[in-house]
């Protein structure tokens, strides 16, 4: 078995159909880990899309946010203007489709899956501070997660060395593959779809192959330039569509 798993696609579905290009014939199933919405320009082609691939979809925050399950209130500015403008564009299904969404962790083969962290589905995994603590208490060896829109994550080897797992700079495509050891703890981000803040502003996604016991990443570009048109047309906040070609 072959899962396709995706996180963040932040209704930018110029980056969402990219994604799934590139992925054709790479995989059987297929899972979301949230943030379905939210700072991007198609949010309902967004969903459309994600919710006839996914096998199972898990909620983020901004898909509490924009659904109104949750008020935004600790969001800055311009990510609550983007929340509005999103409530607003919404139709009436896919607000109860964000609202009916699960929180993780949800359990998969041998393996999680959450949207933040194990233990709060809002916590960011950023270093060593958050991210040791939750490979200590891992239920799974392996659980995937997103929010922070770094591709990578962290692991602790055999022998209990904590490490971060980077792939950053590396050719479109297939840029990193991670073997998961015996004895190994691992915490894998498989990048954001439609926002990487990892200083690369190129679409990101992972595959697991299950039976082989390792996590292929990939990036792959975009049509960027249609995106923040798109944006611009909707009159999003200006920074929000610069940081789209920063990848920050």
């Amino acid at each position: 078995m072959r899962y396709l798993i995706l996180s963040d696609i932040h209704s930018n579905l110029e980056a969402l159909e990219e994604c799934l290009e590139l992925a054709q014939g790479k995989y059987d199933e297929t899972l979301c880990l949230g943030d379905l919405v939210g700072y991007g320009p198609d949010p309902n082609a967004a969903i459309e899309q994600v919710r006839e691939l996914a096998k199972v979809i898990i909620r983020g925050n901004h898909d509490k946010a924009c659904s109104g399950l949750s008020d935004a209130a600790e969001f800055n500015p311009l990510a609550r203007l983007a929340t509005e403008w999103t409530r607003e564009q919404l139709t009436p299904e896919h607000i109860g489709f964000l609202r009916a969404l699960p929180p993780g962790p949800v359990n998969l083969d041998w393996f999680q899956i959450v949207h933040g962290a194990p233990v709060d589905e809002d916590e960011y995994l950023l270093g060593p501070g958050q991210a040791l603590p939750a490979l200590r208490s891992l239920a799974t060896q392996v659980v995937f997660f997103g929010h922070t829109h770094y591709q990578g994550g962290f692991m602790l080897t055999p022998k209990g060395r904590f490490q971060s797992i980077r792939c950053l700079g590396k050719p479109d495509g297939l840029t990193t593959v991670l073997s998961f050891e015996d004895g190994g703890r691992y915490l894998v981000n498989p990048g954001s779809v439609g926002q990487p803040r990892d200083g690369d502003w190129r679409a990101a996604f992972a595959i697991l192959d299950v039976e082989s016991d390792l996590v292929e990443y990939y990036r792959t570009p975009y049509d960027l330039a249609k995106t923040q048109q798109k944006m611009r047309d909707a009159n999003l906040p200006d920074p929000l569509i610069r940081r789209l070609g920063l990848g920050r």
